[in-house]
């Protein structure tokens, strides 16, 4: 158990809450049939989801609604990102830096309050994550879209994780729980930007259905031979030159035998 959680000055929070608030409004601002309201609704979303979902799972008193300044941040931060989307079109790259410092910062907040409060390191690392990414996941669930955190091309959840682990390993090895917090940040912010800058991507699961149909086809294909030609072949399961997964499936099946048709 900590002693003490990661904290920072109330405008640095307040900024990563609106640069949160402001990232959503301009990303529902470009949906169709969504007011004013609407798009505010998902801006406060956006930056006080994370840190909400966060204390409900630690069963504290939610952050966000303990003064004004929070609401009252991601409410403006939501107004201005619906209103001049453009503006902030342009200085897209600070955009996306602030918004990688912010996660960073939600993560190690978030991993050493649960910490503090008696919990175990992955509960803790699991608690991190969801303070970072849960504004996110809260704002596709408004919108009723695929949440972007499961889908390739998503280095959120992975950028924030591995940031924690370096805090949490820090924490093990007795550095202070500011220095951790600050390493945390930083590893966070330069994966992120990194995964961006190169297009890193945590690679796409291989569904079994793709694997039965694609063998469901070469039996299909060896009885139309054996229509034809009057031999039934079993047929090798040839692996899937681009599935890498498939490698040695092909072995186990050996040559191909050929038995005459009755």
């Amino acid at each position: 158990m900590l002693d003490e959680t990661f904290t920072l000055p109330l405008w640095a929070e307040l900024t990563a809450v609106g640069v949160g608030s402001l990232q959503g409004a301009l990303f529902a601002a470009g949906f169709k049939r969504l007011d004013l309201l609407g798009v505010a609704l998902v801006g406060i979303a956006s930056g006080i989801g994370g840190g909400f979902l966060r204390d409900i799972l630690l069963n504290t008193t939610t952050a966000a609604f303990s003064i004004n300044w929070y609401l009252l941040t991601a409410i403006l931060s939501a107004f201005v990102g619906m209103l001049v989307p453009r503006l902030f079109h342009r200085v897209d790259p600070v955009i996306t830096l602030l918004d990688a410092v912010s996660i960073g910062m939600f993560g190690a907040i978030g991993a050493t309050k649960a910490l503090a409060l008696g919990l175990p390191v992955l509960p803790a690392l699991f608690i991190g994550t969801i303070s970072a990414v849960g504004g996110g996941v809260l704002r596709d669930m408004i919108l009723n879209i695929p949440i972007a955190l499961m889908h390739v091309g998503s280095f959120y959840a992975v950028a924030s994780m591995g940031g924690i682990v370096v805090l949490l390993i820090m924490l093990q090895f007795g550095a202070p729980v500011l220095v951790a917090g600050v390493v945390c940040v930083l590893v966070t912010t330069m994966l992120r930007l990194l995964a961006i800058r190169f297009g890193w991507s945590l690679p796409e699961q291989r569904a079994l259905s793709r694997i039965q149909l694609r063998r469901q086809r070469q039996v299909e294909a060896a009885i139309d031979e054996a229509l034809q030609t009057g031999a039934i072949v079993l047929p090798d399961i040839v692996p899937d030159p681009d599935d890498p997964d498939e490698d040695d499936e092909g072995e186990e099946s050996g040559a191909a035998r050929r038995q005459p048709r009755p």
